[in-house]
């Protein structure tokens, strides 16, 4: 009979494994639950914030080093490709395929957990690289998939199309395909023929946040909120699809001059003239709108000027209710973020919404594309309400701590890595050399 071969030690590996966007934190969530697994866990990425030993830093693996960002700006927005371009593509991957397989023979994970890479062309050469990397050592993979290039307009028109097809995402029957939600489930398996796992967004519901500490206390005051304010935290970037324009419309609704609208995060890497139509739409509505970036980081400290930097963690609590207005989303990050922090929330019935999370049972207060006299009406009972937001908060919490904690994640991982295990077991065994 032969003797399974355990999965030891992973690798993720990904453009960045750094900050507060939701691939890094879903990355480090998966690490926290294998890790308690009793797997070792190590990185490889353009930037990392994980512990050195463990890491091993590709800088052109990052999105935004200079030669990929000369790649993308002339491989998008156009459909002729020069055969300089092929070039620049060609040389890239093969100087990234010779770092990524000194990095893995440096590591020796028994699997890779490449996450995104494979998904969204933010690197194409990475991604490519990848896929030759896999095909030549058949090392065990599970391709993580959070956004795919088919959800993303700015990459309709381009001139790589076949680059492209072959990477994002690659048709591979012998790898592990995991999916944040139905509908990608659904889309990816008619578009490659391929199943998948679908594994939700998390966070760590059996261990609630700390209560805020002084420091923590201290957000309001810092970004110039005073004690009495209504905060509407908009926990998102500054991007056209998280319509923040119907939060502007929300805080003007509620007609109370105490209501200040605060938005956490900053443009991300799609530009600033969104920024400025909500700047002039605030101002023409009376709303003040504060923009937390500059004081909100991967971790609090006290910056060389005097200045507090807080973590995201700090703002929710500071939050009288949570607004979540966006179109679309790959699943729901902050949504989940606020239900982990016990805050109330109004959220657009987006399409993942609708079909993997109101489904659980979640009860925030929703809207179908524009307020409604209703959804302000019930906002105000939030805000004034105590019982009733009690309640909602609650009850949200218990319902993502069914459907949405570590044990979720961990239950799927098992599953997967005893399948893999059956084949590096299966591998081994053949490899074997008969006895004499």
């Amino acid at each position: 009979m032969t003797q399974r071969k355990r999965v030891r030690h992973v690798a993720f590996i990904s453009t960045r494994i750094a900050g507060t966007d939701g691939v890094s934190l879903e990355t480090k969530k998966w690490a926290d639950v294998l890790r308690r697994m009793g797997m070792e866990c190590s990185f490889i990425a353009g930037e990392c914030d994980e512990p050195a030993n463990r890491t091993r830093v590709i800088e052109e693996a990052h999105f935004n080093h200079p030669e990929i960002r000369a790649i993308n700006k002339e491989a998008f927005g156009q459909q002729i490709r020069t055969a300089a371009l092929t070039q620049r593509i060609v040389a890239m991957t093969a100087h990234l395929r010779e770092q990524l397989s000194a990095a893995i023979d440096d590591l020796q994970p028994d699997v890779l957990i490449i996450e995104n890479a494979l998904t969204i062309p933010m690197n194409v050469p990475l991604g490519l690289a990848l896929i030759q990397i896999v095909q030549q050592t058949d090392i065990q993979c599970i391709l993580h998939h959070h956004d795919f290039i088919w959800e993303r307009e700015r990459f309709y028109l381009n001139s790589i199309d076949d680059f492209l097809a072959a990477a994002f995402p690659p048709s591979f029957d012998h790898l592990q395909h995991v999916v944040i939600n139905n509908q990608a489930a659904r889309e990816f398996s008619r578009r490659t023929g391929l199943s998948c796992h679908v594994i939700p967004n998390v966070m760590d519901f059996d261990h609630p946040p700390d209560p805020p500490d002084e420091f923590g206390a201290s957000f309001r005051s810092e970004i110039g909120v005073a004690p009495d304010d209504i905060i509407l935290l908009q926990p998102t970037r500054v991007v056209p699809r998280k319509a923040i324009e119907r939060s502007i419309e929300l805080a003007r609704r509620l007609g109370d001059p105490r209501v200040k609208l605060v938005i956490s995060h900053d443009t991300g890497d799609e530009g600033e003239e969104y920024l400025a139509y909500l700047t002039e739409y605030a101002e023409l509505l009376g709303v003040p709108m504060l923009l937390a970036a500059p004081h909100i980081g991967d971790s609090r400290m006290t910056l060389a000027d005097g200045r507090l930097q807080f973590s995201i963690g700090d703002a929710y609590p500071q939050a009288d209710i949570v607004t979540y207005p966006s179109q679309y989303e790959g699943f729901g990050n902050a949504f989940l973020e606020a239900v982990y922090h016990r805050r109330p929330i109004v959220s657009n019935r987006y399409a993942i919404y609708r079909t993997d999370l109101e489904p659980t049972g979640l009860r925030p207060i929703t809207f179908d594309g524009f307020l409604s006299d209703r959804t302000v009406a019930e906002v105000r009972r939030a805000l004034t309400d105590e019982a009733f937001r009690h309640a909602m908060t609650e009850h949200n919490y218990e319902v993502g701590r069914l459907y949405f904690s570590y044990d979720v994640v961990e239950q799927q991982l098992r599953a997967i890595l005893h399948q893999l295990e059956t084949r590096l077991s299966r591998r081994s065994h053949r490899g074997r050399t008969a006895p004499t």
